[in-house]
């Protein structure tokens, strides 16, 4: 059933527009943030911010987590899709331009609220201090959804950050259905450790409809309330058939088909993190649905992920491609 899907995968996210800022200690204490927090705040607050940091050198880029993740998907040559929801504004059209460009099939209908941005804010130890206002992305419902879109994908991709809203949970379930009725797999990042602590139940209830799960290491112990990885390991065996932990400088555990995989992290000068295990994930799912092998996907999404934290925003500077070959040619 899934050879006839003309779709490689098909992500489902919050439709963010990055804007990436190198910052200094003393201009996060001026402007009364913690150094690696995540705050979700209202529009309001957001442009009170946007305001303070008026004449500082920015990156631009659309975003979301799983946005992230279909985007250098695709940019390494698969054929990819989008659901989500931007505002009628200029952030909006640039939000639709990128991925027009790139030849994503995108369902991103415009509502009159301002696009979603996260503020990413840079310090010189490559720490990420992200200030999110979900905007318009925040009403994405079950209406937003064209089911044709999972239909014909091969892979559902699902964000974590999508439990924070009833509406968008809504949604992530009712994508989940769509792709049970058409023999869609189902991937799911579990996006932050708080996504888990606060909508725990229903996350639970979402990790074990789907064949494979990605998490990093705090996130493992999050949800299976434990603080041992490898009783975490465990627990996570038992609820989902097959699932990626990433370990930072630890590397990876995978455990996919009843089977053990490892793999090292690949040394770096780490720059700004934004993006490393969205890009994980994309250069995983290339080498799993393309190239049908797990220690290829493996390979893959190490040297992937370490690319994008030596560098500056989530947008690989490099040609993909280039990976790809260099992963063939066993130079890893």
């Amino acid at each position: 059933m899934l050879t006839d899907k003309k779709l490689d995968i098909c992500g489902l996210g919050n439709g963010l527009v990055d804007l990436l800022y190198k910052v200094d200690y003393e201009d996060l204490q001026h402007l009364g943030l913690r150094k690696g927090e995540m705050r979700l705040v209202d529009p309001t607050l957001q442009s009170k911010l946007l305001e303070k940091l008026a004449g500082k050198e920015y990156v631009i880029c659309s975003g979301g987590s799983a946005a992230n993740t279909i985007v250098a998907f695709t940019q390494f040559g698969g054929v990819s899709a989008y659901h989500t929801v931007v505002g009628n504004d200029s952030f909006g059209k640039f939000y639709i331009d990128e991925f027009q460009k790139l030849g994503i099939l995108l369902c991103a209908p415009t509502i009159e609220e301002p696009t979603g941005t996260c503020i990413v804010l840079i310090t010189p130890d490559s720490e990420r201090t992200m200030n999110t206002s979900l905007g318009a992305t925040a009403h994405f419902g079950p209406e937003h959804i064209n089911p044709s879109y999972i239909q014909n994908s091969k892979w559902l991709y699902l964000e974590g950050y999508k439990f924070t809203a009833p509406k968008s949970t809504e949604a992530l379930f009712y994508s989940i259905d769509i792709a049970k009725s058409s023999g869609t797999n189902i991937s799911l990042s579990l996006s932050d450790v708080f996504v888990i602590t606060n909508f725990f139940d229903e996350v639970m209830k979402a990790v074990k409809l789907v064949d494979l799960l990605f998490c990093n290491e705090q996130e493992a112990l999050a949800l299976t309330e434990t603080q041992r990885f490898d009783e975490a390991r465990k627990i996570l065996s038992n609820l989902v058939p097959n699932f990626i932990i990433t370990r930072g400088e630890n590397g990876s555990y995978a455990f996919i088909g009843g089977k053990n995989y490892y793999f090292s992290s690949i040394k770096t000068q780490a720059i700004d993190t934004t993006g490393a295990g969205d890009m994980y994930a994309a250069g995983f799912l290339y080498g799993l649905i393309k190239k049908g092998d797990v220690d290829f996907a493996g390979k893959l999404a190490s040297l992937s992920a370490s690319r994008i934290v030596s560098q500056f925003g989530a947008r690989l500077k490099e040609n993909p491609t280039s990976l790809i070959e260099k992963v063939s040619k066993l130079e890893l």
